[in-house]
Parts: C-alpha cells; structure tokens; sequence
C-alpha cells in the first residue's frame, strides 16, 4: 500500500542549465590542457609546465605509477565524466533514445568518486606554496581554468542527481 508521501524532491533546474554547464566545462577543461599550469623561475630560467606534459614528467623520471595516477584522476576522468554528461542530457533534451544511455549514465554515477578536481586544486596550491620558497612561481591560465572547472562540475553534479536525470527522462517521453 502506498502513503503518497514524498521520498525525494527534485531540483527544478532546467535541463538546458545542466547542459550549458557540461558544455563550460568542456571549454575549461581544453583549457586547462592545452595552457601552462605554473611557470617556475630558478636562477634566471623559466620552465613552464602543462597537466600531461607533468605526468610525462613524472613518468619520465621512474613514477610511472604516479604518472598514471595523474592522467586518470586529472584528465580522463574529468573528461569521460563531461563527455558523459553532454552524451546523456543532449539525448534526453532532443527526447531522443540514444544508444547506451541508461549504461552511459550508470558509469558517470560510478566515475563520481574518482574525479579528484577538488584534490588535485588543493594539492597544487599548496605546492605552489611550498615550491615558492626555492624558485619564483607563478600560476597560469591553466591552473584557474582547472579551478573553475573544479565549479563547474561540482555545480553539474548538484544539479543532476540520478532521481533529477529520471525524472527528465519521465518528462520527455511523456
């Protein structure tokens, strides 16, 4: 027997939000690979560094494991998940049935808890901190584009949890 009692209240956030944040953070997670993180000045050179050439870095020098670590949580992940993200909303905004949505969504459900953006900001910044005391250091455009990032998502993952994606996917094909 059923109480009609409300288990779970939505957002009212329209779909078209979800999908302009997905495609904002598409824009600044190209950003954030393409541009320099940091520039680190030491006795008068300037070295830039981008997010996969310092995974290279790191690899190069024997952590292969790291570096590993580094291109997951800092780059496939992130971009596996906005990806995802466009694959799904578009698909229910169009009220189309695109292919593997339902196993689409369930992975980008699973992927949660590996996207480290938050970590990763974190952790940078206090680098950047420790590292300023042996060479000048200066962020670069990459390093806010992966900030902003860090808001991006968070915001896309507040705005669809999965009972917000069913109840668009209710919506549409009705």
């Amino acid at each position: 027997m059923r109480c009609r009692a409300e288990l779970y209240r939505t957002t009212s956030a329209h779909i078209d939000t979800a999908i302009a944040l997905a495609l904002s953070a598409l824009v600044l997670f190209l950003i954030a690979n393409v541009y320099p993180l940091v520039a680190l000045k030491v006795n008068g050179t300037t070295r830039v560094a981008t997010l996969t050439g310092a995974a290279l870095g790191l690899y190069d020098q024997g952590y292969a494991a790291m570096a590993v670590l580094v291109m997951v949580t800092a780059v496939l992940v992130p971009l596996v998940q906005i990806l995802a993200f466009l694959y799904v909303l578009v698909a229910v905004r169009t009220a189309r049935r695109a292919p593997g949505v339902d196993r689409v969504f369930r992975t980008l459900a699973a992927l949660r808890p590996w996207g480290m953006a938050e970590v990763f900001i974190l952790g940078s910044i206090v680098a950047l901190v420790k590292l300023s005391s042996e060479a000048e250091v200066s962020a670069r455009i990459a390093l806010v584009a992966y900030g902003l990032l860090m808001f991006a998502l968070t915001a896309l993952l507040a705005l669809m949890p999965a009972e917000q994606f069913w109840q668009w996917v209710e919506r549409r094909a009705a």
